[in-house]
């Protein structure tokens, strides 16, 4: 079995749609610079209220990766 080294960064996504596009976004913009992503957990969900109605979900993403 080979060792394996992990990091771990934290990213927020933002999507006026649904938290689901959050966590895509977020997890989509990081594969952009971020090699080797293994696994997601969402820390955080929040939004934004306007006139009485939510216009933007924000999820906090903890992405894991390998380091090469």
């Amino acid at each position: 079995m080979d060792s394996a080294v992990y990091k771990m960064i934290e990213v927020v996504g933002t999507s006026p749609d649904s938290v689901d596009d959050a966590i895509k976004t977020a997890v989509s913009k990081a594969s952009a610079t971020v090699r080797q992503m293994q696994w997601f957990e969402v820390t955080q969900v929040r939004g934004n209220i306007v006139d009485g109605n939510v216009s933007q979900f924000q999820v906090m993403v903890k992405i894991g990766f390998s380091i090469e």
